[in-house]
């Protein structure tokens, strides 16, 4: 009986259509223009999976008019297809042909139509048709196209596709699939150093109302306790930061802020949210892991890992994971697996993009998400995030809330009955890392996924290679992965900072992590590489903290216009290092000339200088000039670490050789031979002056 009225319908219009196209006043005019402005919504579907050939179907929703004209002979129907759909392929094919050409074929009559009354310019009319799976000739399990059309005088103008799934008992009970849902809280760096100074300001706006951190909070709150989250601790210790009054720099300096409370309570419901949740704290600042590794930083995704973890524990209150990483984009390669493997956590998961890890053969089922990967540390357990699912709890156009749950429910339910499939398997969903949820959307499909049937929500971290497991084909990492990551002219800078900031430590006492650990980790997040500009922003203000640390330890008495003098051709010229680091250090003085010819520097240090925080140490310098020469040398001075690293730039000395001490030879012997010839001339006068006076007497007599 559907079917002829079905076919009745068609007719009708048919016979129809010469009329409205001959008579352009009339409705045909309202055709055209509504083919765009006309629009229909379905808002409910209850039962959202009907189990009984009896139930009642109950399909409501919208019409609304913006042609800007009056219609009339609207009306709404309900259009199927008996036949259910054969796969996942299938379904994609019908969501994304929206024409009205290719709308199930069947045409429901009965409950399952609902004529308008006439819908004024910029109306809204509400809806509602009945069917039930019979009517529908629904016979088995399965998904189903169904679509709802407003038609003017039969003639279709605008539809909305979706799917019915139909599960009545099935002779063999499917298999429950695992399903384990990954969401992600990352942002982006606010910070450059650890001072409460921000780049911006946008942390405030992300908290409050809808803000996105805000979206993130909702959605924490109300999920269940098996969503695995995925926590950047940078992010935590931004917002830490705003708790007590800061700064925010502009284009004319910086300007304060005050004491941020809902920073705070964002924190605090957080931690609350989340207290029973499993939680993996992301690599501090969540560095560009593969563009590390492909540049030569290699040590910074090790640090990265423990300073995550150390931050997400002091500031959520609990123990978190650290051993399973989610890469920026859920892209690997092989070099970036080793050093995630051999990192001291030992991260022994992986959270992929599907692309990442295709299967080795194409496959007409879904593939279970868990495989195993070969490191240079061993197996690596490797999750693929299914793309379909993925997309549903972040559409890239606006969406409702129940569309998007009827598809989730179809999808997952062709999966439980792809055919051939017997085992249970593992699904994993994760959408994208930065994104930008809708709560009510997220919610909705969660509360969903722990109501079907076919389903069973699960941590993350339960999820492993099994038998249902297929051959993947190997890390695949394309070239434009590559071109996508930071660029070895971004990082050059930010490695260059990194080893100078390393050395701040290394000169330490207690030889401990840099203070510039956090700071180094924001310039290489894999957040600038859609904002490079504020990337390099950042890199230059921590290289400028990192330079001003540096130089807080210096060669005292360097320059040109202050020389050091040599007395002699040798002796020992002292070189005081000033220490204003605030920390006590240790550190040798390399001396070497820059000219041997005219002095010469056999200087070896055999244990490091020691220098109290605010204090002075020196080193006495043995240095011999040239014999025979005198006037100025120089001298180049460099500090270097235990391990004969540069410290700060090299200082050159000049040093004014005199040979006082061959001159001082020459005059004291010049001045005993004179004195020694006053001596004698005396002597000599002496005697001729007696002899004179004696023979003067003589004469007198």
């Amino acid at each position: 009986m559907i079917r002829k009225t079905a076919l009745l319908a068609v007719l009708s219009a048919a016979l129809l259509a010469p009329t409205l196209a001959a008579a352009p006043s009339t409705a045909a005019t309202s055709v055209q223009t509504s083919r765009q402005t006309l629009s229909v919504a379905i808002t409910a579907i209850t039962p959202a999976v009907p189990r009984s050939p009896t139930d009642v179907i109950k399909i409501s929703g919208t019409v609304r008019n913006d042609t800007g004209a009056d219609m009339a002979g609207l009306q709404v129907r309900l259009r199927y297809d008996a036949q259910k759909l054969p796969d996942r392929a299938a379904m994609d094919a019908y969501m994304s042909d929206q024409s009205t050409a290719t709308l199930p074929v069947n045409v429901s009559t009965r409950n399952s139509y609902m004529d308008l009354q006439p819908l004024a310019a910029g109306g809204t009319v509400r809806w509602e048709i009945q069917a039930t799976p019979v009517q529908l000739g629904l016979r088995e399990f399965g998904v189903y196209k169904i679509a709802v059309d407003v038609a003017q005088y039969r003639v279709p103008l605008q539809a909305e596709r979706t799917f019915l799934t139909y599960a009545p008992p099935t002779p063999q009970k499917l298999p429950r699939t695992r399903l384990a849902v990954a969401l992600p809280v990352i942002d982006q760096p606010h910070r450059a150093t650890d001072d409460p100074v921000f780049v911006d300001d946008k942390l405030s706006q992300a908290i409050a109302g809808k803000g996105r951190l805000a979206d993130l909070l909702r959605i924490a709150q109300s999920a269940p306790s098996n969503v695995t989250w995925f926590v950047d601790p940078s992010l935590l210790d931004d917002l830490n930061t705003m708790v007590k009054g800061y700064k925010v720099k502009t284009k004319d300096g910086e300007q304060s802020r005050p004491a941020n409370p809902a920073a705070g309570q964002w924190l605090q419901e957080l931690r609350t949210a989340l207290a029973a949740a499993p939680v993996v704290a992301v690599p501090y600042a969540d560095p560009d892991l593969t563009a590390l590794t492909h540049q030569g930083l290699d040590d910074q995704p090790n640090r990265a890992i423990a300073l995550g973890g150390k931050k997400a524990k002091e500031l959520l209150g609990r123990d978190v994971k650290t051993t399973i990483n989610w890469p920026a984009g859920g892209l690997l390669d092989p070099d970036a697996l080793d050093l995630l493997s051999v990192s001291d956590d030992k991260v022994d998961k992986v959270l992929l993009d599907a692309a990442n890890l295709p299967p080795a053969q194409p496959l007409t089922v879904t593939p279970d998400a868990a495989s195993t990967l070969d490191s240079v540390e061993g197996p690596v357990t490797a999750l693929v995030a299914d793309p379909g699912l993925s997309r549903l709890f972040e559409p890239e156009t606006s969406t409702s809330l129940l569309l998007s749950t009827q598809r989730f429910i179809a999808e997952t339910a062709m999966i439980a009955a792809e055919p051939g499939q017997t085992l249970p398997r593992s699904l994993v969903v994760a959408p994208s890392r930065r994104w930008d949820p809708n709560p009510a959307l997220v919610t909705g499909l969660l509360k969903t996924a722990g109501r079907l049937p076919w389903l069973q929500l699960t941590t993350l971290e339960t999820i492993k290679p099994g038998k249902a497991s297929v051959p993947r084909a190997g890390l695949t990492y394309t070239d434009q992965n590559r071109r996508e990551e930071l660029s070895g002219k971004y990082l050059a800078p930010v490695k260059e900072t990194a080893e100078r900031a390393q050395l701040t430590a290394l000169i330490t006492a207690t030889r401990t992590q840099s203070v510039f650990d956090a700071a180094v980790l924001r310039t290489a997040s894999s957040a600038w590489r859609n904002s490079t500009r504020m990337g390099r922003s950042v890199t230059n203000a921590v290289s400028k903290a990192v330079t001003e640390r540096v130089d807080r330890v210096q060669i005292t008495g360097a320059g040109p216009d202050r020389p050091r003098t040599l007395a002699g051709n040798n002796g020992f010229v002292p070189i005081s290092v000033k220490n204003a680091s605030g920390a006590e250090i240790r550190l040798y003085v390399d001396v070497r000339s820059d000219d041997q010819k005219l002095l010469q520097v056999t200087f070896q240090q055999d244990e490091p200088l020691s220098i109290g925080a605010g204090q002075s140490g020196t080193v006495q310098v043995p240095m011999n000039a040239t014999p025979g020469t005198s006037g100025d040398a120089t001298v180049t001075v460099q500090l270097r670490t235990a391990d004969g690293k540069a410290y700060g730039k090299p200082q050159r000395l000049t040093i004014r050789t005199t040979g006082y001490t061959g001159i001082a030879s020459v005059i004291v012997g010049a001045g005993l031979t004179v004195m020694l010839a006053a001596v004698v001339t005396r002597v000599v006068r002496r005697r001729a002056e007696r002899r004179r006076a004696a023979s003067a007497r003589k004469t007198g007599e």
